[in-house]
């Protein structure tokens, strides 16, 4: 099963969504899943995993209403606080629906030490008996802290999204990558082939921009614990659906067909819980 991991819905709000800035005027728009489903099926893509863009119940509710009228989107990252009194109530109630799967929250606006908050922790580390895993949205200035934070997490399925945002238009390397070898040692750590084109010149990006990153991340995680992302629409700013999907494969295209398969669906699966 080929899966996208990670792309967004939303009906535009200028106020809920100000972080659209208006250099991003292609995104200043709603995306819904009649929207996305003719491009996965173009691509023979058999289906998604949809993932919070706001910090609100009703951003987790929106998307699962999503789901359960889309069978094509598999799975839900939702948003809860992690820091409420009653957490272990409300991931109950989001447990009962089948395609809820995981947790995000947006860690790279936040302060820092905001992830090593004991609060923060504590909420990270109820998602164990709910089964559910922890999406990890940071920058790479943010890696040292992310390193400490999986580490203090030792029985929660962690994903790295975007792969933590290297400054790729500025061939920012050594440091992400000291940080990535770092927490790659953890078993329970995964990452996401995704949002590597917005983190490079939008307009002059090519795929040889995008594969040193790749080949470290395939060097070090290896393919069972590698999944491809669009971050579509957020990709559209800089690049076609078509083209992010394609790059991707390009990048992977001398491995062998079994890694192809699980960074291109398996892997993202298996860490979700999906069928």
């Amino acid at each position: 099963m080929k899966i996208d991991s990670h792309q967004h819905f939303w009906e535009f709000d200028p106020v809920r969504d100000a972080w659209i800035t208006d250099d991003m005027g292609v995104i200043r728009k709603d995306f819904v899943p009649e929207d996305l489903k003719p491009i996965l099926e173009k691509n023979g893509i058999d289906g998604c995993v949809a993932v919070q863009a706001d910090q609100s119940e009703k951003e987790t509710e929106f998307l699962l209403s999503l789901a359960d009228k889309n069978p094509f989107i598999k799975g839900v990252v939702g948003w809860v606080d992690l820091k409420s009194d009653n957490l272990n109530e409300r991931l109950s109630h989001y447990k009962q629906r089948s395609t809820f799967k995981g947790i995000r929250h947006i860690l790279q606006a936040e302060s820092n030490g905001f992830m090593l908050d004991p609060g923060f922790i504590e909420g990270v580390s109820a998602l164990h008996k709910h089964d559910l895993s922890y999406d990890i949205l940071t920058t790479e200035e943010q890696l040292s802290e992310v390193s400490e934070l999986i580490k203090l997490l030792p029985e929660i399925r962690l994903v790295i999204d975007h792969i933590s945002k290297p400054d790729i238009k500025n061939q920012s390397f050594d440091h992400w990558a000291h940080c990535m070898k770092e927490i790659s040692a953890h078993s329970h750590v995964y990452v996401k082939l995704s949002g590597m084109a917005t983190e490079a010149d939008w307009k002059t990006w090519t795929v040889d921009d995008l594969k040193p990153y790749v080949d470290f991340c395939l060097e070090h995680f290896g393919s069972q614990r590698l999944m491809f992302g669009s971050d579509w629409p957020v990709c559209l700013v800089a690049a076609s659906y078509d083209r992010i999907y394609q790059s991707l494969l390009e990048c992977i295209n001398e491995l062998s067909a079994d890694e192809q398969n699980l960074i291109m669906g398996g892997t993202a699966s298996n860490f979700y819980h999906l069928t």
